[in-house]
C-alpha cells in the first residue's frame, strides 16, 4: 500500500514542478519602444486607400509567449478624392514570438478607424515584427487582418528593442 501512496506524491510534485514558472533570472523581458514614422513602398494600399507613409507609438514588454502594452499607427494614404486619408490603429498587445536580436514581433487586437466618416472597427487582429538597429531606425511589417502590409522604412525619431 506505501508505493500506491506515493505513486499519487510524485505526480504532484511532478505536477507543481511543471506549473511552476521558471526563475525570475530564467524570463528575458524585452522593452519594445518607438515614436518614429516611415514610407512604405510604392502599391501599397488598405482598405483600398494607397498608403505612402505610416506613423507608430509603441511601449511595451515582451517576454516567453506574452506581451502587454500599447501600439499604435497612422496609416497615411490618398483617398479617391484625392484627399490625405489617415487610417487610425489603436490597439493592445497579447502576445509574441521568440525573434533574432533588435527584432520584435508581437499581436493583439486592435481598433481600425478607416478615416473616411465609416465608424471604427473594433476586434481586428493586428501582428507587429519591429526591426530596431542601434541608431533607431529600422522597419515595421503590420497585418491587420488577413491584410499584411510590406514592411515601412523607418527613418524619423527612434524604435528601440532592449
Amino acid at each position: 500500500m506505501r508505493p500506491f501512496v506515493m505513486w499519487p506524491a510524485a505526480v504532484l510534485v511532478m505536477a507543481t514542478a511543471t506549473l511552476r514558472p521558471p526563475p525570475v533570472d530564467a524570463q528575458t523581458e524585452t522593452s519594445v519602444t518607438g515614436a518614429a514614422a516611415g514610407v512604405f513602398p510604392a502599391g501599397v494600399s488598405y482598405l483600398g486607400v494607397p498608403l505612402n507613409a505610416v506613423e507608430l507609438g509603441m511601449g511595451l514588454s515582451v517576454a516567453g509567449g506574452w506581451a502587454a502594452g500599447p501600439f499604435q499607427a497612422t496609416l497615411t494614404g490618398v483617398s479617391a478624392l484625392g484627399l490625405e486619408q489617415n487610417i487610425e490603429v489603436e490597439g493592445a498587445a497579447t502576445s509574441s514570438v521568440a525573434s533574432e536580436p533588435g527584432t520584435a514581433i508581437f499581436s493583439g487586437t486592435c481598433t481600425v478607424d478607416p478615416g473616411d466618416g465609416t465608424p471604427p472597427v473594433p476586434g481586428v487582429p493586428f501582428t507587429v515584427a519591429v526591426a530596431a538597429n542601434p541608431d533607431g531606425a529600422g522597419s515595421l511589417a503590420l497585418t491587420l487582418g488577413t491584410t499584411t502590409l510590406p514592411a515601412a522604412t523607418v527613418g524619423e525619431g527612434y524604435m528601440t528593442i532592449q
